[in-house]
């Protein structure tokens, strides 16, 4: 299935590592945390490491550590503006469950 981006997700990473001046794209994956028992983390990322997969999506390449992909594989990753609030939204298909704060999920 794989992980991709929206087209506005994809534009805030690339102007970001623009700014940034270096980086070879978006570190993806997830971490035991929450009430929910998982939480997602995003890193731009500088090098991929030796077991990465490596995903294309609108010209930004994603990296994901083997161990994550399933729980996120088939996973949308958007930016979004919402009124004054902005960031990245996980449009995830596995996810059964969330927490109340937003924070964790569960598959």
């Amino acid at each position: 299935m794989g992980i991709t981006l929206t087209e506005s997700a994809a534009k805030h990473v690339r102007d970001f590592l623009a700014k940034r001046g270096k980086g070879v794209g978006l570190r993806l994956g997830v971490r035991t945390s929450g009430c929910s028992g998982m939480a997602y983390k995003l890193e731009f990322a500088d090098a991929a490491a030796e077991d990465d997969l490596q995903i294309t999506s609108h010209g930004v390449t994603l990296l994901v550590d083997p161990q994550s992909l399933p729980y996120i594989d088939g996973m949308e990753l958007d930016y979004t503006r919402e009124g004054l609030n902005e960031g990245f939204k996980f449009n995830n298909p596995n996810v059964q469950d969330t927490c109340g704060c937003g924070e964790s999920f569960k598959v």
